[in-house]
């Protein structure tokens, strides 16, 4: 190859380098980061100011006035004032009414109770014990009874509830305990003629009827938990006790509880009876049955005891103490305690009170029975404000 040629190419070879090189170093721009995308802001849930309102005011509440809440008395006699300063100055969360507060005629009642709401928003529980039949407070109630339900469709149980409902709404009257889902074929047990079914099948759909007769009128209650038709014997005179296991109690006594929650029912009592396969002690004072209530059945209501002087006055040795008794049931997850006769009211108190001090009872289970109470109490005002505190020094200002 010719000199020139050879130069000719080592030149042209340079050239191609030089622009290989210079190119090299020039890329195309990188892709622009796709812009993020915007942020939605999700609006919290609304808050239910039922569920608000009884937050707050429990926040300002002493552990004493969250005690005094789960207390329901009877306090007798017919001057609603005088009843009503009591209720208010105990702090009590309910009041039941017997016979000797029911007037003649009974009518008059609806000119009473407005005397016995101490607090605009935030109610008393008012009760009565309105089965119907044998037991009725107020007498004029005519609709028919649990031994007559029996043999009738259970249309006429939907019925004859939102006929004695509607009565006690009238009389000023919100919670009933009226609706007894203990089954018994028995015509000897003292719960026999209370009963809506000699069997769970029969009684389940009666009672999910009454429930629903009774709903948006006044509160439910079933009665009573888990069920007197299981064990022989009157819980007025002791503790009926039986041997009856869990599995048998689910598939004869369960159901027509079960039916009764879902229908709505927003309160069970507890009765003074003893499953000894169970739990050896009254199902009124019984964990067990309450964890049964609470996550089998499925219940979120109120669970409250039926007469805590029953067992008092049962015989037992070791149900002889009030406060022993309050403070046994409230540690089992009870939310409310039903007093029928006199009862020292600060003894009582001051026996959860030291029960929780020296940790028989989780503080814990005080503060979701005074929420549950207040939720409950706050629906029954039909308001939906805030709840406003005035401390100390403001009340100082007002005064």
């Amino acid at each position: 190859m010719a000199k020139g040629g050879a130069r000719r190419s080592r030149a042209a070879f340079g050239a191609a380098a030089l622009v290989g090189v210079l190119l090299s170093g020039c890329t195309a721009p990188a892709a622009p980061e796709p812009a993020p995308a915007p942020t939605v802001r999700e609006s919290p849930p609304p808050v239910d100011p039922v569920v608000q309102y009884a937050a707050d005011r429990l926040s300002t509440m002493t552990l004493d006035e969250k005690i005094r809440s789960m207390l329901m008395l009877h306090l007798p006699g017919l001057d609603a004032p005088a009843l009503g300063a009591i209720a208010a100055a105990e702090g009590v969360g309910g009041l039941i009414l017997m016979g000797s507060n029911v007037p003649d005629p009974p009518e008059a009642l609806a000119t009473l109770t407005p005397a016995l709401i101490v607090e605009d928003g935030l109610p008393l529980l008012l009760a009565i014990d309105q089965e119907g039949g044998v037991v009725r407070r107020v007498p004029t109630d005519t609709a028919p009874s649990a031994i007559d339900l029996r043999s009738l469709d259970p249309s006429a149980a939907r019925d004859a509830f939102a006929t004695r409902s509607a009565m006690l709404a009238r009389l000023g009257v919100s919670v009933n305990f009226g609706i007894v889902a203990d089954v018994t074929g028995d015509p000897a047990s003292f719960i026999f003629d209370r009963s809506m079914g000699a069997t769970a099948a029969e009684a389940a759909p009666r009672v999910a009827a009454a429930v629903e007769g009774e709903h948006g009128t006044v509160l439910s209650t079933l009665k009573h938990f888990p069920g007197h038709g299981a064990a022989p014997g009157d819980s007025h005179s002791g503790i009926p006790t039986t041997s009856m296991g869990l599995d048998e109690w689910r598939s004869t006594q369960e159901e027509p509880f079960r039916a009764g929650i879902d229908a709505g029912a927003e309160l069970v009592m507890m009765g003074h009876l003893q499953f000894d396969a169970i739990d050896p002690q009254p199902a009124s004072l019984s964990a067990t049955w309450v964890g049964i209530l609470r996550d089998e059945l499925g219940f979120d209501g109120v669970i409250i005891t039926d007469d805590l002087g029953m067992l008092s006055d049962s015989g037992r040795a070791d149900l002889a103490d009030p406060g022993s008794n309050a403070v046994r049931a409230v540690a089992a997850g009870t939310t409310m305690l039903l007093f029928v006769h006199p009862v020292d009211v600060a003894g009582i108190v001051a026996a959860i009170h030291a029960a929780v001090d020296d940790g028989r009872i989780d503080e814990a289970l005080i503060d979701d029975a005074a929420r549950r109470l207040l939720e409950l109490r706050r629906t029954l005002s039909g308001q939906t404000g805030r709840f406003v505190h005035c401390f100390e020094e403001c009340q100082s200002i007002i005064e």
